[in-house]
């Protein structure tokens, strides 16, 4: 990649240096952060929803000020800041243009060609350089965002939520586009994609209100550095209160002699004794615990039946008629966590869709056919079930007939506090919206879930609280993901769609592999 070695800033081992960084907006988001990012750096930066990675990368940008500390750039640093929406001044430009307007006005003319070079490392094909971005898919305008910002050749590249809406394809694409980046560029993401976290970055920032830790790690081995240094301070924390407790004991039973013997030595021998445990106590610190964006919990009504659908020989379509496969002969039985794989196009939607009507009306099904005690938990990604115009109290309370005070219990433990209760869906964040949808599921209480995309939205603690509520509850389900870490972690069987066919595969990692090999 074209880069001119006149235009940055000065050699230098540390670029960007935080100390004592704070934001607090409506409650402290973080505070006490002091980090370095380096020449050569890819920091991933890990937290809940709602707890400061967007507003810590708008400080590092220099688009907001923090609210205590201070930051330090190296002299002449441009940092490059990929936002995750898509201006709306720019949908009906076309992806070259979009680009080519990021340049300043007068380097248009005599450096265009930087377009070109930025969109043929990106893979762009040509054919979609002329599309507008309301023509592209959101995965695209993903990579139109990245290509306006690299072009005009930061110092450092920051980077939110990247992988929302790529497909697997695309995540690899832009994996193996960060990892052939010059290695004096650092880049900073925050992202909730753990897989993505492994093989891109090589250090972890994990944000903490009033504790942030970071490791010279990837994801899952800073991960588990965390997780054990957090249970080490419990495991201290413990230890110090029982001491603290014995102690107070003592001092009580020394309090009993001294008053009835009359003795000064044990009154001030329990007076010691109070002290080292008022001291052990006061400084005694428990282990970290996260504040939670709200619980996921699912159910599972059970189910007499062993098969829960069987498939025969179904052929799904696009809206127009044309064959993109058929299924053969499958069944989905009690108990099977199936994921089904296959490339963006080749009917994975319409499939679950032609599922979704067989079981809400068995007689259009056809060649689907579920049991007649089946009952459907579904979620969508655009999570359209949830009407964007009704609040969610009303929805809970009018869907499931439960009164305010239990409806208004449920939505403050799912995430939704009560004053975002009588507001419009719409305005929720992501997270909340998701968390919404899974106390939806839950609700229901159905004994089939049939999930599109349902991580996204969702932090790394909610895509494990999903994890684990399908595997503690034996939930069967049929789900569509490009979250592989969830894939990995949930699947027991792999439904491929291959050259018009659906076939078992043992796992997913050949598919991932493929999907590796088609960007």
């Amino acid at each position: 990649m074209f880069r001119d070695a006149r235009s940055r800033p000065e050699k230098t081992m540390t670029l960007i240096n935080l100390r004592n960084l704070g934001v607090t907006m409506s409650a402290p988001l973080f505070s006490n952060l002091n980090f370095t990012v380096d020449a050569g750096d890819r920091v991933g930066i890990v937290a809940a929803n709602g707890r400061g990675k967007t507003t810590l990368l708008n400080c590092i940008a220099g688009r907001q000020e923090p609210t205590s500390g201070d930051i330090t750039r190296a002299r002449g640093l441009r940092a490059g800041y990929v936002e995750q929406n898509v201006p709306v001044k720019l949908l009906d430009v076309s992806f070259y243009d979009a680009v080519l307007q990021a340049l300043p006005k007068e380097q248009v003319a005599s450096e265009s060609w930087r377009v070109d070079v930025t969109l043929d490392s990106l893979g762009v094909p040509d054919a979609m350089r002329e599309r507008t971005l309301a023509q592209l898919s959101g995965g695209w305008q993903r990579l139109a965002m990245l290509a306006r910002v690299w072009v005009t050749e930061p110092d450092v590249l920051l980077l939110d939520e990247p992988t929302n809406h790529l497909d697997l394809a695309k995540i690899a694409l832009l994996e193996d586009w960060l990892n052939a980046l010059p290695r004096d560029v650092p880049v900073i993401i925050a992202s909730h994609d753990r897989a993505f976290l492994d093989v891109v970055c090589n250090r972890t920032l994990f944000l903490r209100q009033d504790q942030p830790q970071a490791y010279s790690l990837a994801y899952s081995r800073a991960r588990s550095a965390l997780d054990e240094a957090d249970a080490s301070d419990e495991r201290r924390y413990q230890k110090e209160m029982k001491t603290a407790q014995q102690l107070r004991k003592q001092a009580a039973k020394l309090h009993n002699i001294g008053v009835n013997s009359g003795s000064d030595l044990l009154t001030v021998k329990t007076k010691q004794l109070k002290a080292r445990a008022e001291k052990l106590e006061d400084s005694a610190k428990p282990g970290y615990l996260e504040r939670s964006s709200g619980s996921i919990r699912l159910a599972n009504r059970g189910i007499q039946a062993k098969i829960l659908l069987t498939l025969d020989d179904a052929a799904v379509t696009t809206p127009d008629g044309t064959l993109l496969f058929k299924t053969g002969k499958q069944w989905i039985c009690q108990g099977d966590r199936i994921v089904l794989l296959g490339a963006n196009g080749a009917g994975k939607t319409q499939l679950v869709e032609m599922i979704r009507r067989a079981i809400a009306d068995p007689s259009t099904g056809g060649a689907i056919k579920p049991t007649p005690s089946l009952v459907l938990g579904y979620s969508d990604q655009a999570l359209s079930d949830l009407g964007q115009n009704d609040t969610p109290l009303g929805m809970i309370t009018r869907l499931f007939e439960l009164g305010e005070q239990r409806a208004r219990s449920l939505l403050v433990g799912a995430g939704v506090s009560i004053e975002m209760q009588g507001r419009e869906i719409g305005r929720l964040s992501g997270g909340q919206k998701a968390r919404l949808a899974m106390l939806v599921l839950r609700l229901i209480n159905p004994n089939f879930y049939l999930l599109d995309e349902p991580t996204n939205h969702l932090d790394i603690d909610g895509q494990e609280a999903l994890e684990g509520e399908l595997m503690a509850n034996e939930a069967s389900c049929l789900l569509v993901s490009h979250d592989r870490s969830f894939v990995r972690s949930v699947g027991n069987r792999f439904w491929l769609i291959d050259r018009k066919r659906l076939v078992e595969v043992d796992g997913p990692e050949e598919f991932f592999e493929a999907a590796r090999a088609q960007e």
